[in-house]
């Protein structure tokens, strides 16, 4: 099959647009304030033998910053978790704990996934 059927709103085809808030900065190695992301959290199993990880994607922070926040969120959770490739994991399932503190701290946040 060939030819595939793909949703697109007004604005064309999302999958093609870059959705960090400005490429330029994550080069550079700066941090965008916390009311210009959208932060993205998912559950992911894979790999871990059935045990739940939180993700946290689409943070756009320096490497100090980033670090920073996972100790944040780690501490709040209270568990364990890491910094993977832009990444934050957090052990278990604490994708609504996480979201509440990442709104207290000006971020928007999307939950995504079951």
């Amino acid at each position: 099959m060939t030819n595939k059927t793909v949703w697109s709103s007004e604005s064309g085809d999302l999958r093609k647009k870059d959705l960090t808030p400005n490429p330029s900065l994550m080069k550079r190695g700066e941090s965008v304030p916390p009311q210009q992301q959208m932060i993205y959290l998912h559950r992911e199993t894979s790999g871990r033998n059935g045990t739940p990880v939180s993700l946290v994607k689409n943070l756009v922070l320096s490497k100090e910053d980033l670090k920073a926040l996972a100790k944040k969120l780690k501490q709040g959770c209270g568990t364990g978790g890491t910094v993977k490739d832009g990444v934050i994991e957090i052990q278990g399932e604490h994708r609504q704990k996480i979201s509440e503190i990442l709104i207290k701290l000006g971020y928007k946040v999307k939950i995504a996934g079951g």
